[in-house]
């Protein structure tokens, strides 16, 4: 119950607690977000397959956040790959924000500089590269790094650090 597989590891100064964000994945479509603060481990289940775990201080208050990309439908949205995000609330899991969709159709995400950067999809078969941050609710679009081109042009935008 307490293994979970570590990812990635999140350091702070020594008058905070280290604290792990980690992916215990208990089959496909079944996993739990693991945080590790103190000995204590508090998780939260993930119903859905993850196809990206990453961490980083989303919402600038210096705390890293877990951002978990998801497969799944919604109510008005067909399955396709989401963008959740959670926080540590005094060492409990606990979600931040629970997107249903960003500006295109989600392919993939990463965290750079501060901000969210996407890889989308159009309705027209071509694809953005955009990059949003965090605005008290949610996540806000800034701005596009590309848009309108291929798929290789788009993967080559949204690698770059």
């Amino acid at each position: 119950m307490r293994h979970c597989l570590l990812l990635f590891f999140i350091g702070f100064a020594t008058a905070v607690q280290a604290q792990v964000f980690s992916l215990q994945r208990q089959n496909d479509s079944l996993s739990w977000l693991c945080l590790e603060q103190g000995g204590a481990v508090s998780r939260w289940k993930l119903p859905y397959p993850v196809y990206r775990l990453q961490a980083g201080d989303v919402n600038g208050d210096g705390v890293d956040e877990a951002l978990v990309g998801v497969v799944k439908a919604t109510r008005y949205y067909p399955m396709g790959r989401r963008l959740f995000i959670f926080k540590n609330v005094k060492g409990k899991v606990r979600p931040m924000w629970m997107g249903s969709k960003l500006g295109g159709i989600l392919e993939d995400f990463r965290f750079v500089d501060g901000r969210v950067r996407s890889l989308e999809t159009t309705t027209d078969g071509l694809y953005v590269v955009a990059e949003y941050a965090w605005d008290d609710f949610g996540l806000r679009f800034v701005r596009f790094l590309a848009k309108g081109i291929t798929r290789p042009e788009a993967v080559k935008h949204f690698e770059k650090p």
